[in-house]
């Protein structure tokens, strides 16, 4: 059994509009740039994804009352204490 490669068929658009282009766009883009039509496409769509999809997973959502009682009380620990020798504003 020959293992099948992931394809997708691309109908280009007879005009180039901000929702497509025409073959000769991708063709000229591939001349411009050097690579393949194909390579054209994939770094269209990487730069597509970089800029719609998440960067990261997301997280479970706010923090529970106890969780920030938690973080607070741990913090606390960490905190310095004493008399305060000097301060500075940054925003006035």
């Amino acid at each position: 059994m020959t293992a099948v490669k992931d394809s997708l068929l691309l109908k280009f658009r007879t005009r180039d509009t901000s929702s497509g282009v025409t073959r000769g766009t991708v063709k000229a883009l591939a001349k411009e740039l050097d690579v393949t039509e194909t390579q054209v496409v994939h770094l269209a769509l990487s730069k597509f994804a970089a800029g719609v999809l998440p960067a990261y997973e997301p997280d479970d959502g706010p923090l529970t009352s106890s969780q920030v009682a938690a973080l607070r009380k741990d913090a606390a620990q960490h905190l310095p204490k004493g008399k305060i020798l000097s301060s500075e504003a940054l925003f006035t």
